[in-house]
Parts: C-alpha cells; sequence; structure tokens
C-alpha cells in the first residue's frame, strides 16, 4: 500500500509505538495523522479425507484442468471454522466429522493468508455445485502426483499426510 485509502495522500513507513512498545514500521498518511495498516484476504482450504483417511478428494475448477483443494474466502463476520462448513458444503456437499487446523500461508497473488485444514468427511457421496467441474477421490499415493504440482495446494496435502 503506497497511497492512503481514505485521503489519497502518499504515505509513509514510521514506527509504531503501542503502550510504549514498539510495534514495528506501518504505512502512515501524514494527512490524517494515522496508521495505515495492510489489508488482505483470509480465506479456508481443506484436505478432505474420507472416513478412514484412506482417500482424498481433490477438484478442478473454472474449466482448469488441474487438481486442487477445496477452497473459498472467509465471509465478513464469519469463523474460519464456519466458513470452512460452508465452504464445504456449497462446493460437494459434504459434512465434517471432524476437523482440525493444519498449517496457514500466506498467497500474495491473491493477498490472502490461507488456512489449510484436515478435515474428515462425513460420506464419500459428494455433489458439485456450479463452481466445481469435476471431484474424485485418490488414495493417498495417488493424490500425491494428482495434485497440481507446486502448489499450496500440494504443499497442504503433504503435510496433512504426515501428519495422520
Amino acid at each position: 500500500m503506497k497511497y492512503c485509502y481514505v485521503c489519497g495522500e502518499k504515505l509513509d513507513i514510521k514506527e509504531c509505538f503501542n503502550c510504549g512498545v514498539s510495534d514495528g514500521f506501518f504505512p502512515f498518511c501524514p494527512k490524517c495523522g494515522e496508521f495505515r495498516f495492510p489489508f488482505f484476504n483470509s480465506a479456508v482450504s481443506m484436505v478432505i479425507f474420507n472416513q478412514d483417511f484412506s482417500k482424498t478428494l481433490l477438484i478442478r475448477q473454472y474449466g482448469r484442468d488441474f487438481n486442487i483443494l477445496v477452497a473459498g474466502y472467509v465471509n465478513k463476520g464469519e469463523t474460519l471454522e464456519e466458513a470452512l462448513i460452508r465452504e464445504l458444503k456449497e462446493e460437494v456437499n459434504l459434512s465434517p466429522l471432524s476437523f482440525k487446523f493444519n498449517k496457514s500461508k500466506y498467497y500474495e497473488k491473491s493477498n490472502s493468508l490461507i488456512n489449510n485444514f484436515i478435515v474428515q468427511a462425513s460420506s464419500e457421496n459428494f455433489s458439485l455445485n456450479q463452481e466445481v467441474d469435476f471431484a474424485k477421490w485418490y488414495t493417498l499415493d495417488d493424490a500425491k502426483t494428482a495434485v497440481y504440482q507446486n502448489s499450496l495446494a500440494q504443499h497442504f496435502l503433504n503435510l496433512a499426510v504426515t501428519k495422520l
């Protein structure tokens, strides 16, 4: 962020003190006299496993020919857990038996903090909405080669499998 989103003034970088302790250096608007802390999106993604954790569900979206994880943005006022349940239902019409946090990673391309979860689905009977073109359950070995290579999806999948 180079300019103030309120007045348009060019931002300076200034040290921010909270209770006498430095929080670091942040963009500061000299005209408004306020710090302009960075904005970014929050999203959830999930490594979805079947009930016995022997298979994982990968999807394809928006006409692309590579497999990724179910994911979506967190809506205003929504918790990560609520977004996870909503996205799981919306995209593949599944419900979780259980889920736990896996890992988070900042994704610069969409200016998003991706919060990944390991999800145990209540069923293998998925159905797709209009956002999802294709979905398939893969064995864990097959998923490692079927997932989009060198992607966040591959990163999160590999981490999840090591935690089983």
